[in-house]
């Protein structure tokens, strides 16, 4: 083929491609002609369509205003006339009561009239009255011869009188009935406590007897000239006594504490076999040791026992002290325990604190563990002791006052004053016998009274105190010292007792007249 045939070819083929180009675009445009005039008929149509639904709705509003108005000019117009119904009503009842107001008015003004007229009968009445009283007053005071005041001071000092006497007689009576319930209720409170704390009591004495397996062990206890027992003796502060009982060996103290050391020391010394000083010595340092443990368990358990917390561990190590020492026989351990015991139920009868008095009860002799090393009455240095750990007040002067050294200040020290003294008198507690205690007594009065100048003598607190009364002619203020020393010396070099005895010489001196 040749070119000008393909030539022809593409530009036969580009013309049909314009006029397709050209009509289509005629085409369209003519489609689009047609549907915006489909949409101005449709736009027009539906602004028609909404103008005539907005004049309808437009009437219909109209309509329903209308009729809204025409209701509330209804209900108005009802309302009203109610409202003048009800405001004729009340009017008319408000004119009733103005009539009824002026009526009663009317009345009160005439019983007004009335009152004034009564009122100023009665105020002549009384004048009258008056005048009548103060003419019999004058009357009464020519023959009693006494003024107005004078008559009433009169009286009142007589009914005064009679209303003292009676309330007097009132008190005495009451009194007297209290007296009695008291002391009932003092003794059933006591009896109660007893029956609850009964206890079994064993006597203890100042001496231990350690057995032996054979006689022959007293000869190696002995040792070479002697050297054994006295270094046991020596390092114990015992006296060991080897008499003729056989098998057995007496260990005597005045100290329970080194008694026991020396016991348990002797012991071990007889179960180990190997008898000299250096094992003496050894043996003693782990009995002390033993016996120190053995008195912070028994300060413990007596604590635990009686609900006593939270006491100093000193406090309770001096406490469990007190498991070596007796008074008259009587363990003083078990003693504090069963009188904080006893004290605890009588503190829960009277409703006062069980806890403290309990506390007050175990500690009232804590004096004992210590009074044969220091100077003083137990009563004083159980004092001391618990100053010294910060006590209550309330512990501290129940401790003084259990054997009535200082006046009990509360119900507990009172407790503590009665439970001591049961603990100490039940039958069995303590070894000393009425007959030897009266004969103590007896014994003290008579050498008392043996000195020139002494007018009498009384043993008071259980023979812990002597009483004298010196003739103040015969002896003078200052020989009074001397004489209490003396008496003192003798006590202490001629009598047997437990703590101590305060000498007490007192002089008085009397002027007597009679007036005839």
């Amino acid at each position: 083929m040749e070119w000008y045939q393909i030539l022809l070819i593409v530009v036969g083929v580009l013309v049909g491609i314009g006029l397709g180009f050209v009509l289509g675009i005629g085409y369209r445009k003519k489609v689009a002609e047609r549907e915006i005039g489909s949409a101005e008929l449709e736009a027009t149509r539906l602004i028609n369509e909404a103008i005539r639904s907005g004049e309808s709705r437009k009437k219909e509003m109209l309509l329903e205003a209308k009729d809204e108005i025409h209701k509330s000019r209804t209900e108005n117009e009802r309302e009203i006339k109610e409202r003048r119904s009800e405001l004729s009503k009340q009017e008319r009842r408000l004119e009733q009561k103005e009539a009824a107001l002026d009526k009663k008015t009317e009345a009160f003004e005439r019983k007004e009239e009335e009152l004034a007229k009564k009122l100023q009968k009665v105020t002549e009445t009384q004048n009258q009255t008056e005048e009548i009283k103060r003419q019999q007053m004058e009357t009464l005071e020519k023959i009693s011869q006494l003024t107005q005041e004078q008559a009433k001071q009169y009286l009142l000092q007589n009914v005064e009188d009679e209303v003292r006497h009676e309330a007097a007689m009132k008190i005495k009576e009451i009194e007297a009935q209290l007296k009695d319930e008291a002391e009932e209720k003092g003794r059933e409170i006591i009896a109660t406590a007893i029956q609850r704390c009964a206890a079994d009591h064993a006597a203890e004495t100042t001496v231990s007897v350690v057995p032996l397996p054979n006689d022959e062990m007293k000869g190696r206890i002995i040792g070479r000239e002697g050297r054994n027992i006295r270094t046991l003796e020596t390092i114990t502060g015992v006296d060991l006594i080897i008499d003729d009982t056989p098998e057995a060996i007496t260990v005597s103290s005045f100290d329970p504490v080194r008694r026991e050391v020396a016991r348990l020391a002797l012991e071990k010394l007889i179960v180990d076999g190997r008898i000299h000083p250096t094992r003496i010595e050894d043996m003693v340092e782990k009995a002390r040791k033993e016996v120190d443990r053995t008195i912070r368990e028994e300060g413990e358990r007596a604590c635990y026992e009686t609900g006593v917390h939270n006491l100093n561990p000193e406090l309770i190590k001096i406490l469990g002290r007190q498991k070596y020492r007796t008074s008259y026989g009587q363990n003083v351990l078990n003693h504090s325990i069963e009188v904080a015991h006893i004290a605890g139920l009588m503190a829960a009868e009277l409703g006062v604190d069980i806890a403290m008095a309990k506390r007050a009860g175990l500690l009232h002799d804590l004096g004992k563990s210590i009074d044969h090393e220091v100077e003083g009455s137990h009563v004083q240095l159980g004092a001391d002791l618990a100053r010294k750990y910060k006590e209550n007040p309330v512990i501290i002067n129940a401790i003084e006052a259990h054997h009535g050294d200082v006046e009990p200040k509360t119900v507990i020290a009172v407790l503590v004053q009665a439970a001591d003294a049961i603990s100490a008198a039940r039958p069995g507690a303590r070894r000393e016998n009425v007959e030897n205690y009266i004969r103590r007594l007896q014994k003290l009065e008579e050498l008392t009274c043996s000195y020139p100048g002494v007018d009498k003598a009384f043993a008071i607190q259980a023979g812990r105190e002597v009483r004298i009364m010196v003739k103040p002619e015969v002896v003078s203020e200052d020989n009074m010292i001397l004489l209490a020393r003396d008496i003192a010396k003798k006590i202490e070099a001629e009598l047997e007792y437990p703590g101590q005895i305060k000498v007490n010489v007192i002089r008085e001196t009397k002027a007597v007249e009679f007036a005839k």
